[in-house]
Protein backbone atom coordinates (compact mmCIF):
# COMPACT_ATOMS: atom_id res chain seq x y z
CA UNK A 1 0.00 0.00 0.00
CA UNK A 2 1.19 3.15 -1.15
CA UNK A 3 1.53 5.69 2.07
CA UNK A 4 0.32 8.94 0.40
CA UNK A 5 -2.64 7.12 -1.59
CA UNK A 6 -6.05 6.41 0.33
CA UNK A 7 -6.88 2.86 -0.58
CA UNK A 8 -10.70 2.65 -0.84
CA UNK A 9 -11.25 -0.71 0.81
CA UNK A 10 -9.65 -3.62 2.17
CA UNK A 11 -10.91 -6.83 1.30
CA UNK A 12 -10.43 -9.94 3.77
CA UNK A 13 -10.50 -13.22 3.19
CA UNK A 14 -13.08 -13.94 5.43
CA UNK A 15 -16.97 -14.90 5.40
CA UNK A 16 -17.87 -11.18 7.00
CA UNK A 17 -18.48 -8.58 5.54
CA UNK A 18 -18.96 -4.64 6.56
CA UNK A 19 -18.83 -1.71 4.69
CA UNK A 20 -18.51 1.87 6.06
CA UNK A 21 -20.21 4.67 4.18
CA UNK A 22 -19.90 8.35 4.61
CA UNK A 23 -23.08 10.24 3.93
CA UNK A 24 -22.00 13.22 5.37
CA UNK A 25 -19.82 14.82 8.02
CA UNK A 26 -18.62 18.10 8.97
CA UNK A 27 -20.71 21.17 10.87
CA UNK A 28 -23.94 21.08 8.23
CA UNK A 29 -24.33 17.24 8.76
CA UNK A 30 -23.37 13.83 10.14
CA UNK A 31 -24.41 10.57 9.15
CA UNK A 32 -22.63 7.52 7.93
CA UNK A 33 -24.46 3.66 6.91
CA UNK A 34 -22.74 0.45 8.42
CA UNK A 35 -23.56 -2.36 6.67
CA UNK A 36 -23.56 -6.23 7.14
CA UNK A 37 -23.72 -9.33 5.71
CA UNK A 38 -27.53 -8.95 6.18
CA UNK A 39 -28.47 -5.74 7.80
CA UNK A 40 -27.36 -2.08 8.07
CA UNK A 41 -26.94 0.96 10.59
CA UNK A 42 -26.98 4.50 10.68
CA UNK A 43 -24.59 6.17 13.13
CA UNK A 44 -26.67 9.58 13.54
CA UNK A 45 -28.69 11.31 11.03
CA UNK A 46 -27.65 15.08 11.02
CA UNK A 47 -29.14 15.41 7.12
CA UNK A 48 -32.80 15.85 6.38
CA UNK A 49 -34.34 12.65 6.02
CA UNK A 50 -34.66 13.19 2.44
CA UNK A 51 -31.45 13.91 1.51
CA UNK A 52 -30.19 11.06 3.65
CA UNK A 53 -32.06 8.84 1.84
CA UNK A 54 -31.05 10.74 -1.19
CA UNK A 55 -27.40 10.13 -0.90
CA UNK A 56 -27.66 6.28 0.19
CA UNK A 57 -29.55 5.77 -2.68
CA UNK A 58 -27.20 7.26 -4.52
CA UNK A 59 -24.21 5.36 -2.86
CA UNK A 60 -25.92 2.27 -4.02
CA UNK A 61 -27.03 1.78 -0.38
CA UNK A 62 -30.61 -0.08 0.27
CA UNK A 63 -32.66 1.66 2.81
CA UNK A 64 -34.77 -1.45 3.51
CA UNK A 65 -31.81 -2.93 5.21
CA UNK A 66 -31.51 0.05 8.16
CA UNK A 67 -32.48 -1.72 11.14
CA UNK A 68 -31.62 1.05 13.83
CA UNK A 69 -30.05 4.41 14.09
CA UNK A 70 -27.17 5.26 16.64
CA UNK A 71 -27.01 8.73 18.03
CA UNK A 72 -23.67 10.34 19.68
CA UNK A 73 -25.23 13.39 20.81
CA UNK A 74 -28.17 15.62 20.15
CA UNK A 75 -26.38 18.62 18.97
CA UNK A 76 -28.31 19.55 15.56
CA UNK A 77 -25.29 18.44 13.04
CA UNK A 78 -26.23 15.15 13.94
CA UNK A 79 -30.17 14.69 14.40
CA UNK A 80 -31.29 17.71 12.28
CA UNK A 81 -33.17 14.50 10.46
CA UNK A 82 -33.96 12.10 13.31
CA UNK A 83 -37.37 12.21 13.65
CA UNK A 84 -38.51 12.10 10.11
CA UNK A 85 -36.37 9.44 9.19
CA UNK A 86 -36.90 7.42 12.21
CA UNK A 87 -40.55 7.31 11.49
CA UNK A 88 -40.15 6.61 8.07
CA UNK A 89 -37.79 3.66 8.11
CA UNK A 90 -39.57 2.33 10.89
CA UNK A 91 -36.81 1.77 12.80
CA UNK A 92 -35.44 1.83 16.70
CA UNK A 93 -33.28 5.23 18.26
CA UNK A 94 -30.61 4.37 20.63
CA UNK A 95 -28.68 7.35 22.43
CA UNK A 96 -27.66 7.39 26.14
CA UNK A 97 -29.76 8.65 28.10
CA UNK A 98 -28.82 12.32 28.45
CA UNK A 99 -28.70 12.36 24.90
CA UNK A 100 -32.34 11.13 24.63
CA UNK A 101 -32.98 13.58 27.26
CA UNK A 102 -31.97 16.59 25.62
CA UNK A 103 -33.39 15.60 22.03
CA UNK A 104 -37.50 15.33 24.11
CA UNK A 105 -36.41 18.45 25.50
CA UNK A 106 -35.74 20.18 21.76
CA UNK A 107 -37.97 18.10 19.54
CA UNK A 108 -41.85 18.95 19.01
CA UNK A 109 -43.00 15.81 18.44
CA UNK A 110 -42.83 12.36 20.33
CA UNK A 111 -40.29 10.20 18.34
CA UNK A 112 -42.00 6.38 18.04
CA UNK A 113 -38.98 4.39 19.37
CA UNK A 114 -36.53 5.44 21.53
CA UNK A 115 -33.96 3.03 23.66
CA UNK A 116 -31.40 3.74 26.09
CA UNK A 117 -28.34 2.64 25.80
CA UNK A 118 -25.21 2.96 28.66
CA UNK A 119 -21.81 3.31 28.19
CA UNK A 120 -19.76 -0.36 28.78
CA UNK A 121 -22.99 -2.10 28.05
CA UNK A 122 -22.73 -3.97 24.87
CA UNK A 123 -26.54 -4.50 23.29
CA UNK A 124 -27.81 -6.33 19.76
CA UNK A 125 -28.95 -4.77 16.65
CA UNK A 126 -29.76 -7.53 14.26
CA UNK A 127 -26.65 -9.11 13.99
CA UNK A 128 -24.65 -6.55 15.30
CA UNK A 129 -22.93 -6.29 18.79
CA UNK A 130 -22.63 -2.21 19.66
CA UNK A 131 -20.63 -0.91 22.79
CA UNK A 132 -21.10 2.74 23.52
CA UNK A 133 -18.40 4.54 24.93
CA UNK A 134 -18.41 7.78 26.76
CA UNK A 135 -16.44 10.85 24.49
CA UNK A 136 -15.59 13.93 25.54
CA UNK A 137 -17.95 17.16 23.75
CA UNK A 138 -20.29 19.69 25.24
CA UNK A 139 -23.17 17.52 25.14
CA UNK A 140 -25.32 16.16 27.77
CA UNK A 141 -24.42 12.96 27.50
CA UNK A 142 -22.28 11.97 24.51
CA UNK A 143 -20.60 9.04 23.27
CA UNK A 144 -18.86 6.79 20.47
CA UNK A 145 -19.45 3.14 19.46
CA UNK A 146 -17.95 -0.04 19.01
CA UNK A 147 -19.53 -1.79 16.41
CA UNK A 148 -18.81 -5.23 15.43
CA UNK A 149 -19.97 -8.05 13.43
CA UNK A 150 -18.80 -11.72 13.04
CA UNK A 151 -14.88 -11.33 13.67
CA UNK A 152 -15.11 -7.79 12.63
CA UNK A 153 -14.77 -4.32 14.47
CA UNK A 154 -15.56 -0.74 13.96
CA UNK A 155 -14.92 1.60 15.96
CA UNK A 156 -16.70 5.38 15.60
CA UNK A 157 -15.82 8.57 17.43
CA UNK A 158 -16.29 11.96 16.56
CA UNK A 159 -16.83 15.17 18.51
CA UNK A 160 -14.67 14.62 21.31
CA UNK A 161 -12.13 17.57 22.78
CA UNK A 162 -9.66 14.82 23.87
CA UNK A 163 -8.56 11.22 23.26
CA UNK A 164 -9.24 9.41 26.85
CA UNK A 165 -7.62 6.60 27.94
CA UNK A 166 -10.93 4.81 27.73
CA UNK A 167 -11.49 6.09 24.14
CA UNK A 168 -8.13 5.09 23.35
CA UNK A 169 -8.76 1.41 24.79
CA UNK A 170 -12.00 0.62 22.84
CA UNK A 171 -10.67 1.86 19.51
CA UNK A 172 -7.49 0.18 20.13
CA UNK A 173 -9.87 -3.21 19.47
CA UNK A 174 -11.20 -2.37 16.13
CA UNK A 175 -9.89 -3.21 13.12
CA UNK A 176 -10.85 0.13 11.34
CA UNK A 177 -11.98 3.36 13.36
CA UNK A 178 -13.83 6.66 12.16
CA UNK A 179 -11.91 9.26 13.85
CA UNK A 180 -12.56 12.88 14.37
CA UNK A 181 -9.85 14.96 12.78
CA UNK A 182 -11.27 18.80 13.20
CA UNK A 183 -8.90 21.94 13.00
CA UNK A 184 -5.73 22.97 12.37
CA UNK A 185 -4.18 24.63 15.19
CA UNK A 186 -2.76 27.31 13.64
CA UNK A 187 -5.80 27.63 11.32
CA UNK A 188 -7.79 27.86 14.00
CA UNK A 189 -5.52 30.55 15.83
CA UNK A 190 -4.97 32.79 13.07
CA UNK A 191 -8.53 32.32 11.46
CA UNK A 192 -11.96 34.51 11.62
CA UNK A 193 -13.39 32.94 14.66
CA UNK A 194 -14.42 35.00 17.88
CA UNK A 195 -11.93 34.17 21.00
CA UNK A 196 -15.27 32.58 22.61
CA UNK A 197 -15.56 29.86 19.34
CA UNK A 198 -12.02 29.26 19.48
CA UNK A 199 -11.16 28.89 22.97
CA UNK A 200 -14.35 25.90 22.94
CA UNK A 201 -13.54 24.58 19.73
CA UNK A 202 -9.59 23.61 21.33
CA UNK A 203 -10.89 22.89 24.77
CA UNK A 204 -11.50 19.39 27.10
CA UNK A 205 -14.96 19.62 25.72
CA UNK A 206 -14.34 20.48 21.95
CA UNK A 207 -13.00 19.37 18.78
CA UNK A 208 -10.11 17.17 17.92
CA UNK A 209 -7.05 18.81 16.35
CA UNK A 210 -5.07 17.32 13.76
CA UNK A 211 -2.12 16.35 16.31
CA UNK A 212 -4.65 15.06 18.53
CA UNK A 213 -5.74 12.61 16.09
CA UNK A 214 -2.16 11.62 14.57
CA UNK A 215 -1.47 10.96 18.25
CA UNK A 216 -4.61 8.61 18.68
CA UNK A 217 -3.51 6.86 15.48
CA UNK A 218 0.21 6.58 16.43
CA UNK A 219 -1.33 4.41 19.65
CA UNK A 220 -3.99 2.44 17.03
CA UNK A 221 -1.09 1.91 14.32
CA UNK A 222 -0.22 -1.69 15.43
CA UNK A 223 -4.31 -2.65 15.96
CA UNK A 224 -6.20 -1.06 12.76
CA UNK A 225 -6.49 -1.79 9.11
CA UNK A 226 -8.32 1.39 7.75
CA UNK A 227 -8.66 4.62 9.70
CA UNK A 228 -11.23 7.56 8.22
CA UNK A 229 -11.09 11.11 9.02
CA UNK A 230 -13.90 12.80 9.86
CA UNK A 231 -15.82 16.03 11.11
CA UNK A 232 -13.13 18.49 9.06
CA UNK A 233 -13.69 22.02 9.80
CA UNK A 234 -14.09 23.53 6.30
CA UNK A 235 -12.86 27.02 7.84
CA UNK A 236 -9.71 26.22 10.05
CA UNK A 237 -8.43 22.78 8.48
CA UNK A 238 -8.04 21.13 4.93
CA UNK A 239 -8.26 17.18 3.70
CA UNK A 240 -4.51 17.67 2.85
CA UNK A 241 -3.12 18.82 6.43
CA UNK A 242 -5.77 15.69 8.11
CA UNK A 243 -3.92 12.88 5.70
CA UNK A 244 -0.53 14.45 5.74
CA UNK A 245 -0.69 14.56 9.68
CA UNK A 246 -2.36 11.59 9.68
CA UNK A 247 0.43 9.63 7.98
CA UNK A 248 2.98 10.79 10.28
CA UNK A 249 1.02 10.10 13.28
CA UNK A 250 0.96 6.49 11.92
CA UNK A 251 4.80 6.51 11.32
CA UNK A 252 6.33 3.72 9.91
CA UNK A 253 2.91 1.96 10.04
CA UNK A 254 1.49 4.17 7.16
CA UNK A 255 1.87 1.73 4.59
CA UNK A 256 0.15 -1.01 6.49
CA UNK A 257 -3.04 1.40 7.30
CA UNK A 258 -5.54 2.59 4.42
CA UNK A 259 -5.76 6.51 5.60
CA UNK A 260 -8.97 8.22 4.04
CA UNK A 261 -10.44 12.12 4.59
CA UNK A 262 -14.27 11.86 4.64
CA UNK A 263 -15.86 14.65 2.57
CA UNK A 264 -18.71 16.93 4.25
CA UNK A 265 -20.86 16.03 0.86
CA UNK A 266 -19.58 13.18 -1.19
CA UNK A 267 -21.31 14.43 -3.64
CA UNK A 268 -21.10 12.16 -6.96
CA UNK A 269 -17.95 10.75 -6.68
CA UNK A 270 -17.89 7.02 -6.29
CA UNK A 271 -18.97 5.80 -3.18
CA UNK A 272 -15.99 3.74 -1.89
CA UNK A 273 -13.87 6.72 -2.43
CA UNK A 274 -15.66 8.14 0.77
CA UNK A 275 -15.92 5.24 2.89
CA UNK A 276 -14.14 1.60 3.05
CA UNK A 277 -15.00 -2.24 3.59
CA UNK A 278 -13.53 -4.73 5.53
Amino acid sequence: MASNTFIPYLQRILTELMKLTILASGSKGNCACLQGERGALLIDAGLSARETLRRLDAAGGDASLIEGILVTHEHIDHVRGLDVLSRRLGVPVYATGGTLEAILEKSEASMADLRRCRSGERFSLGDFSIEPFPTSHDAREPCGFCIAEGDLRIGCCTDTGTITTTISDRLATCDAVLLESNHCPDMLENGPYPPYLKNRIRSKRGHLSNPDAARCLQRLADHIQVAMLAHLSEVNNTPEKVRLSALEGLGLYSDQVGVGVAPQDPGAVHPESCGFRL
